[in-house]
């Protein structure tokens, strides 16, 4: 008997879960359902809920596509899958409704658009639209209005002829999430990835400026406001966009090593992490007033090597991030009151896949964690405590992957209203 499909979302045993958006809970239901499911001696039937979808981008296969199995965090294979993408896509994200994924595919400088079937959770190709040049990252701003991309080049410069990048602002028709005509916000010579805020209209990109001459590379955080009517980005703080005698955009703005590789922003907004590569640390910053930012006391803080990944568990508690050299996933706990990362499952890491590159949290749950793996070819599942922050592997992971894996999305299964991110 198979109930896969929206009548299970989440259950809890805590007497007072808490909801990811903030909505009546309507888990009677589903405890009167669990009830006459035992009673009825359907035991097998509790194993056919899917309680979100994973998609994981990979070159030269498109897009691995998996159903959750809710008691286990499991991947489960989609008939048909993959699913094709553009030419390396490097980057997925979701739409806060769950029905839509944007692909980002750097070789043919696209952003791939896909509609999630409700029943089965395979994915439908309904448009493609240019970025610019070799394009390194995105994100959806919460009002689900503006898509921000960065990309390497400006128009006249390329691999030959290196010189500053920008991010395009496309406009998200918020019925069918088609992309408009995109503006462009010059930046730095490398922004590499970057982030939307939650409550207070921010985007902050981390770029990645060469060394020049005898100088060292460095590493900056970009502040930015956005206009939350044309999604116009305006500079914050200590972000500075300027033109240098040659012509070339110039940026500045707070401190983030040397190579920084990854972004995140805790679902409170109020604190901001950024892995640097090079130095196998990690950059915390308070998020004041205006999107102005300063350094937490004692940052960077320890990393495996290599890290290139950095994600938030939805109930800003823990901190995850994705360790490429040591093929681990390091826990943190984060301080609520400094946002440092600390606490006793800070030194911990778990193994994952060989060259973890991705990291992906369902929000159904809030406990099934994905990795993609770019050098073995696979996903890895892994379970966290929500009392500690801790990691340990799902059953049957790693999960194999058609081609090489890139970057990792975990999307719901249905409505948000019975959705349950246990505390």
């Amino acid at each position: 008997m198979s109930l896969t499909g929206k009548i299970f979302k989440s259950t809890s045993s805590d007497p007072a879960p808490r909801l990811l958006d903030g909505k009546a809970s309507v888990v009677s239901r589903v405890a009167s359902a669990l009830l006459l499911t035992g009673a009825l001696g359907l035991t097998a039937c509790t194993r056919d809920y899917t309680v979100a979808y994973v998609y994981a981008t990979a070159q030269n296969a498109g897009i691995n596509e998996y159903a959750v199995d809710y008691q286990s965090g499991a991947l489960v294979p989609i008939a048909g899958s993959p699913v094709a993408a553009g030419n390396n896509p490097i980057k997925v994200i979701a739409s806060s409704n769950d029905l839509f994924v944007y692909v980002l595919n750097q070789d043919d400088s696209t952003v791939q658009l896909f509609a999630i079937d409700e029943e089965t959770g395979k994915l439908t190709s309904k448009g493609t639209y240019p970025t610019g040049s070799h394009p390194t990252s995105m994100s959806l701003d919460p009002s689900q209005k503006f898509l921000y991309v960065t990309f390497t080049y400006q128009q006249g410069y390329s691999a030959s002829n290196p010189g500053p990048g920008g991010v395009n602002i496309f406009p998200v028709n918020t019925s069918d999430y088609t992309l408009g005509t995109p503006a462009v916000q010059p930046v730095g010579n490398n922004p590499v990835d970057l982030v939307t805020t939650n409550f207070n209209h921010n985007v902050y990109v981390i770029d990645a400026e060469p060394a020049v001459g005898s100088g060292s590379p460095a590493g900056w955080i970009l502040a930015f406001s956005q206009d939350t009517n044309s999604g116009a980005l305006a500079p914050v703080g200590n972000t500075r966009i300027s033109t240098d005698q040659t012509g070339k955009t110039v940026a500045v703005g707070y401190g983030a090593g040397t190579q920084p590789s990854a972004i995140a922003v805790d679902p409170t907004t109020r604190f901001i992490y950024v892995t640097d590569r090079a130095t196998n640390q990690l950059y915390g910053n308070l998020v004041l007033n205006g999107g102005v930012l300063q350094p937490m006391q004692n940052s960077p803080f320890a990393t495996g090597l290599l890290p290139v990944a950095v994600t938030v568990d939805p109930r800003s508690k823990y901190l995850y991030v994705s360790n490429f050299n040591d093929n681990t996933v390091s826990a943190f706990a984060i301080d609520p009151a400094t946002g440092a990362p600390t606490g006793s499952v800070g030194s911990s890491a778990t193994k994952v896949g060989t060259g973890p590159s991705c990291l992906s949290i369902e929000n159904a749950l809030g406990i099934y964690l994905y990795s993609s793996n770019t050098l073995d070819n696979t996903t890895t599942g892994l379970k966290l405590d929500s009392h500690n922050g801790t990691l340990q592997n799902v059953q049957n992971t790693p999960f194999p992957a058609a081609g090489t894996p890139t970057c990792i999305v975990a999307v719901a299964n249905g409505s948000h209203a019975t959705q349950v991110v246990n505390p």
